[in-house]
């Protein structure tokens, strides 16, 4: 488990970048429209993990879905609340602490670009809770960081593990090659795996959209 000063470092570094916004400053990218049928026909709710200003669950709301938003920062969830009232619940965790949802309680898991800031141990447990809460034949939808990321750090900091790195502000950041993505995602069935670019911040940004199925 991460040490506790890690911990408080990752707390206040997320607490610091959601400060106060609106829901008219918030963006969707199409990452998901892939994914549309399954979206779609889901019929439980989704939960979107790590759900940072709300892009995704913006996203998911506008596809009429039922979205428990999940952050550990609680200035995160404060805007989640203000911005979207019509989610069924907004809720502040750490995803290193045990979900505190029942088994087969969603239909989808959202986690992007919300899995790449932990050991390997910690991913693990992270991902067999995720698998717990799922139905049966339920989906993630997952974004990690790459291994050509470089304009977001790919390869800077103290190496700790293969492809995880301690940087410079204390805390930990992972980058995958498709290897790194299909040992670690190994325990669900892995239905798509592509590196892509994506647009959202001011430089370049390259990643693994992955979709898996319990």
């Amino acid at each position: 488990m991460l040490e506790l000063t890690e911990a408080k470092n990752s707390e206040l570094y997320w607490n610091k970048i959601h400060t106060n916004y609106d829901r008219d400053n918030i963006k969707v990218d199409d990452w998901l429209d892939r994914f549309d049928s399954i979206i779609v026909n889901c019929k439980s709710p989704v939960l979107d993990l790590g759900c940072g200003s709300g892009n995704d669950t913006l996203y998911f709301i506008e596809k009429g879905k039922r979205v428990i938003a999940c952050d550990q920062s609680r200035n995160a969830i404060d805007n989640i609340q203000k911005n979207f009232p019509e989610v069924l619940e907004a809720r502040c965790f750490n995803m290193l602490d045990e979900f505190a949802f029942a088994d087969d309680s969603f239909g989808i898991v959202c986690a992007d670009l919300s899995l790449h800031y932990f050991t390997e141990t910690d991913t693990r447990m992270i991902l067999n809770e995720i698998h717990r809460i799922l139905i049966p034949g339920g989906h993630v939808f997952v974004r990690v960081n790459s291994v050509k990321d470089v304009n977001h750090g790919a390869g800077q900091g103290i190496e700790v593990e293969h492809h995880l790195y301690r940087t410079e502000d204390g805390m930990f950041k992972r980058f995958f090659d498709e290897e790194d993505v299909r040992r670690l995602f190994a325990g669900f069935d892995i239905l798509f795996c592509e590196e892509q670019k994506m647009l959202r911040y001011s430089a370049e940004k390259i990643v693994f959209c992955v979709c898996l199925r319990v």
